[in-house]
């Protein structure tokens, strides 16, 4: 008898604040991810969370000393050892923060080399949606990540009433396309907008009748 091997989902968020806006996307993108690898047959998923603000200042100083504290290390290792990886952070200056730069600067060399990696970002204003694809894309392109192709932005606005369901789908939609990724599931069939169309002669007869 095997024993399935549990999946390891690390989620890194960058939000500076509490609550914070980019941890929530970061925590709903994780269920949306978790509940669609269950549909796969992926129903042990272990989810470790490394929040950036909670070890600021061991981040700080391993970029000066070169050196990781304890307490960093364990987030290190659990990112670089995660089969996928959930990325959230807010956009500032229209890119990513700062202080997330300097967490993956300080990852081990070739430690994200092929693993998939699901994007998130928020901001005060739809006009920054484009930090994904011009500065986030980019990076982890850099450092051989698969980058999912379905990412997910939200503006203040969109965590509004109405907008809020939009959001929900978006996420729905970008956890199911990550899970199929990650699970290597074949992707869904294309439904064809022409497949039932109403022969002209039918329509015709409708206009005559």
């Amino acid at each position: 008898m095997t024993t399935q091997t549990p999946f390891h989902l690390a989620v890194i968020t960058a939000g500076v604040t509490q609550p914070s806006s980019t941890r929530l996307l970061a925590d709903r993108l994780t269920e949306a991810t978790v509940r669609a690898l269950a549909g796969h047959g992926v129903d042990e998923v272990v989810v470790e969370v490394i929040d950036v603000r909670d070890v600021a200042h061991d981040v700080t100083n391993n970029v000066l000393t070169g050196f990781a504290s304890p307490e960093l290390q364990v987030r290190l290792d659990a990112i670089a050892e995660a089969d996928a990886l959930v990325v959230a952070t807010p956009v500032y200056a229209a890119s990513y923060s700062g202080l997330f730069k300097m967490l993956v600067d300080v990852l081990p060399k070739n430690a994200l080399r092929d693993t998939p990696v699901l994007l998130g970002a928020t901001g005060g204003t739809a006009r920054h949606s484009l930090a994904i694809d011009h500065a986030l894309r980019p990076l982890f392109a850099h450092l051989g990540a698969l980058v999912a192709p379905v990412a997910v932005f939200a503006a203040s606005e969109d965590w509004g009433s109405v907008e809020a369901g939009r959001l929900g789908e978006r996420i729905d939609r970008a956890g199911a396309a990550f899970a199929a990724l990650v699970s290597g599931a074949p992707r869904s069939a294309r439904v064809d907008p022409f497949e039932q169309v109403t022969p002209f002669e039918a329509m015709l007869t409708d206009l005559r009748a």
